[in-house]
């Protein structure tokens, strides 16, 4: 697993996306060809709302007050609210072998690259909300799709599991963005304590 720290920034990537990305724990973070996607610039453009305790895209957050039914938890009302299918942002060859769309390597860094992006993204909006909300997005692209996901870092709520190498066929990149105080380990997952 390789990572990049610098107090307000973390990111995490397992080392099948690292590989694919050309950064074995390398230092910065490739930008897409020709910038953001325009259909992710416009989900930018929308913005983030924070609704009660949930965190969301402008135009996904009504039922935030029965938050977070049907789900366990916030966390995963948010990552189901914000999640997006990236393929569908990004013109990348998708060649469908019988009924299954399949993705190859070059198109899976792509969008690997747009999700890293959006990520920063949704980072910056968080932050510029008053008072800012530490924020966790979580990229992850196999054969099939690539997905994006966005959700308020919380004490002992994690959508995706402390070691990403676990997902076997899958890419997947953690960017945090928040002031924090610490980062350590918990038992249960990644946790931090933030200041806003």
């Amino acid at each position: 697993m390789s990572g990049i720290m610098d107090g307000v920034l973390r990111v995490t990537m397992n080392d099948s996306a690292a590989g694919l990305l050309g950064m074995p724990g390398g230092p910065g973070l490739p930008a897409p060809p020709g910038g953001l996607a325009p259909g992710l610039r416009e989900r930018v453009a929308q913005g983030l709302v924070r609704r009660g305790a949930v965190l969301g895209w402008a135009a996904s957050t009504d039922g935030a007050e029965r938050a977070p039914a049907p789900f366990h938890d916030l966390t995963g009302w948010e990552c189901d609210r914000s999640s997006l299918h990236l393929e569908d942002f990004v013109p990348v060859q998708v060649v469908t072998v019988g009924h299954v769309p399949v993705i190859g390597d070059e198109g899976q860094r792509v969008l690997l690259l747009h999700g890293v992006a959006l990520a920063l993204e949704v980072g910056r909006l968080a932050r510029a909300l008053h008072p800012p909300v530490p924020v966790r997005c979580v990229v992850s692209a196999n054969e099939t799709s690539a997905t994006f996901r966005f959700h308020r870092i919380r004490p002992g709520e994690s959508w995706n599991a402390a070691d990403l190498d676990g997902y076997a066929g899958d890419k997947v990149i953690v960017v945090d963005r928040g002031r924090f105080a610490a980062f350590q380990e918990r038992p249960d997952g990644p946790g931090a304590a933030y200041d806003s």
